[in-house]
Formats: structure tokens, sequence, C-alpha cells
């Protein structure tokens, strides 16, 4: 569904690669690691800046990254493929139904979404997940039906807030953008807190 709205989505990165993306010097880079769990795209937290500067800080602690940033894009969610609308659900029951089909036939096992880390209730490394939404892409090309510019997701992460609750610490919006330049409006240093 087009969504006609722009949004807020906060990246971590490092502060040279924000200082570029501010300048304009250079593009997003999409992640195509096979547990991205909505599938290949550049990544955002939907208004939520803390969490961005908090994944920047992981990647740091990891060596993957000198300097924790974060930059904040305005961003065309365009044709959106929204988890949080039923309708987009079904297309991924469909896309799962081919996936197991396609390694039935093919001999080999299925992906699994897993822990990335022994500690990790979430599995965070969404194989399983990744492979179904790029499936769901590649069937709607092979039908000649439009692209998504977006896909917007909830993750439920992290420890419950308190005993028997329902909602979790670390619970965000995600958005994987496809195809950078045509739906990030353009990008901007967000203020310090006070």
């Amino acid at each position: 569904m087009h969504k006609p709205a722009f949004v807020l989505g906060y990246h971590g990165c490092d502060k040279k690669t924000a200082s570029l993306l501010l300048r304009g010097k250079t593009s997003m880079r999409l992640s195509k690691n096979p547990y991205d769990w909505l599938g290949q795209g550049a990544y955002f937290w939907e208004n939520d800046r803390d969490r961005a500067l908090q994944w920047a800080r992981f990647l740091k602690k990891r060596g993957d990254i000198q300097t924790p940033f974060v930059i904040g894009a305005i961003i065309d969610l365009g044709f959106c493929m929204d988890l949080t609308e039923i309708g987009h659900t079904v297309q991924l029951k469909e896309a799962y139904r081919q996936v197991k089909q396609r390694c039935d036939q093919e001999g080999i096992p299925m992906p699994e979404n897993k822990r990335g880390h022994n500690d990790d209730e979430d599995l965070i490394q969404r194989n399983l997940d990744c492979t179904v939404i790029n499936i769901m892409h590649e069937l709607r090309a092979q039908r000649g039906e439009p692209p998504y510019d977006t896909v917007r997701g909830i993750f439920l992460e992290g420890s419950v807030v308190y005993e028997n609750a329902r909602i979790w610490e670390k619970t965000h919006v995600q958005l994987c953008v496809r195809e950078p330049r045509k739906s990030i409006v353009g990008y901007f240093l967000p203020q310090p807190r006070l």
C-alpha cells in the first residue's frame, strides 16, 4: 500500500560515514546479510535515535566501527510493505510455502531463525524471515507486480519490562529501505539531547 507519509528514521553508523552521507559524498549502503529480518536494504529505527545510538555502540564493541554516531533520514515510505497490516502478512505466508516447497524439492534444510549469541532469546539471526521476505519480492517481480520501496515491521526484543508483561524493553519499529536514492528525501544531523 502506498503510504502518503514521511517518517524519521535513525541509522547507527560510524561518524565518518555519517559525515559523508550528510555531505552527499556517499550513498547509504544496503545490507545483504542472510539474517536481515526484513530482507535486503538499508535499515533504520523509526523515531528512535537512542536505539540507533545503542546499535552504533554495539558495532564499536564488535570492532566494526571507530566512532559511534547517529544520522537521521527523512524517509518517504512510498509503496510500503507494512507488516502491521494483515494483507501483507498473507503475502508472507505464500512466500513461506514457496520457500518450503523449494527446499523440499532441492533436498536442502529450511533456513532457520536462530540465536546470535548464548544469551539471545530473540533469535536475532533471522535467516528464515530474510529468505521469506526476499522470496516474496522475487514472486512479486515474477508476476509483474510493483516492487515495494520499503518494508516496515515491529521487532519485539529484549527482556520484558516487568513481571508478566507483554512489553519488551527493546521493542522497536524498523524500516528497511530497498532503494535509498528513491526513498530517502534527505539526511539530517539530530540535535543533541538537553
